[in-house]
């Protein structure tokens, strides 16, 4: 059941601690009126507080950039906070923002079983969350989620991953294959690997996909923060404790960052040079290096996560809860975090190969040409 929200300055129900957060609010919204020069644009509406975990990713400077301009033109001041892949960093910022007095949270976590406590005390202020791309588990104090189709991103990884291997080694009796993992304490990445697994272990059971290594299951293929050079010195282990006798057709990287670091590793060895062919590797996200490296051919496909449309999602989902109406949800189903089903917004992703980045990408706005080329 979703606690009751009340639209500003509205219901008699609200508590001592409200009324003293909303008198603070004022004061300082006073004291901010005074010296916004004139002409200024107002931010009236409230301020959202907006949790990213790291810069180290070009998407979460996206988002975050995408989240300010829109809740701004939606009438709303931010507070942007960035925590550089550290817990207690982002627990730190988010408690900040809490004592301040945001009027929302949008929260894209870290480590998505670690906020119980930060949010309860959201919860005591009646702040609404807001859980970005990520799913916070473990909490009661989740109000509504706003993510991609995360399973379907795993399964177009791994339909473009065996239509790259069609296309490349066509003649191979059984296509060996290594398999990659995101994050062990980011939801999004036992979606991303089940949805491939359901493509995958069909093709492994009937032996026309062979893992040579052996490694399955998140336990073993996870890669912690997702960190490229994580997964470099894993694919240097995989080459060399494997490979060197026998040749690698594709790798499933569910990440561009680790795909990145998982095409060094292969270069390193020499595939993509002479006559040894490239593996083929999948990604997602739609970085400028991934799509750089999937016109030189290195890297065979990505998945484009449009942080606009994710955007608008949030920003129309927080503005429904804070004038007191519900937000637009497509799914009451799929994301149990532990403690309860938060209702969703699900958005659609796109495979992006060779054949389409410039329609998607660069026709759509996201990128100009320049950018990639």
């Amino acid at each position: 059941m979703q606690r009751a929200r009340h639209a500003p300055n509205q219901g008699p129900g609200r508590t001592i601690m409200n009324v003293t957060k909303t008198l603070i609010a004022g004061l300082a919204a006073t004291v901010m009126a005074l010296s916004v020069p004139l002409g200024a644009s107002a931010q009236d509406k409230g301020t959202v507080g907006i949790s990213m975990p790291t810069k180290s990713s070009a998407r979460w400077i996206a988002d975050g950039d995408n989240m300010v301009k829109q809740f701004e033109a939606a009438g709303y001041a931010t507070d942007l906070q960035y925590a550089e892949d550290d817990i207690p960093n982002q627990l730190a910022q988010i408690e900040n923002m809490v004592t301040k007095g945001v009027d929302a949270l949008v929260i894209a976590s870290i480590d998505g079983t670690t906020l119980s406590n930060v949010l309860a005390n959201a919860a005591a202020m009646d702040i609404p969350v807001i859980a970005y791309d990520r799913l916070i588990r473990d909490s009661e104090n989740v109000d509504y989620y706003a993510t991609f189709d995360n399973y379907q991103v795993g399964v177009q990884q791994a339909e473009s991953l065996v239509a790259g291997l069609e296309q490349r080694f066509p003649d191979a009796e059984a296509w060996n294959v290594e398999l990659f993992g995101g994050s062990p304490d980011d939801n999004n990445a036992y979606f991303f690997y089940d949805g491939g697994m359901s493509v995958l272990q069909p093709l492994i059971d009937e032996g026309k996909v062979k893992i040579v290594s052996g490694q399955m299951g998140m336990d073993t293929v996870g890669t912690l923060r997702w960190d490229g050079a994580v997964a470099q010195a894993r694919m240097d282990n995989l080459l060399s404790a494997n490979y060197t006798d026998q040749q690698l057709h594709g790798v499933l990287s569910p990440y561009d960052g680790l795909s990145i670091g998982i095409i060094s590793s292969l270069k390193g060895v020499g595939y993509g040079s002479g006559d040894q062919k490239m593996p083929i590797v999948s990604g997602q996200d739609a970085e400028v290096p991934s799509v750089k490296a999937i016109l030189r051919g290195e890297q065979y496909s990505t998945i484009f996560k449009d942080t606009r449309e994710l955007a608008k999602v949030t920003v129309n989902m927080v503005d429904a809860v804070l004038q007191g109406n519900e937000p637009e949800v497509n799914d009451t189903k799929t994301y149990d975090n532990g403690v309860k089903v938060v209702p969703s917004y699900l958005l659609k992703p796109v495979l992006v190969t060779e054949e389409n980045w410039e329609e998607v990408l660069v026709g759509g706005g996201y990128y100009t040409e320049d950018q990639i080329k």
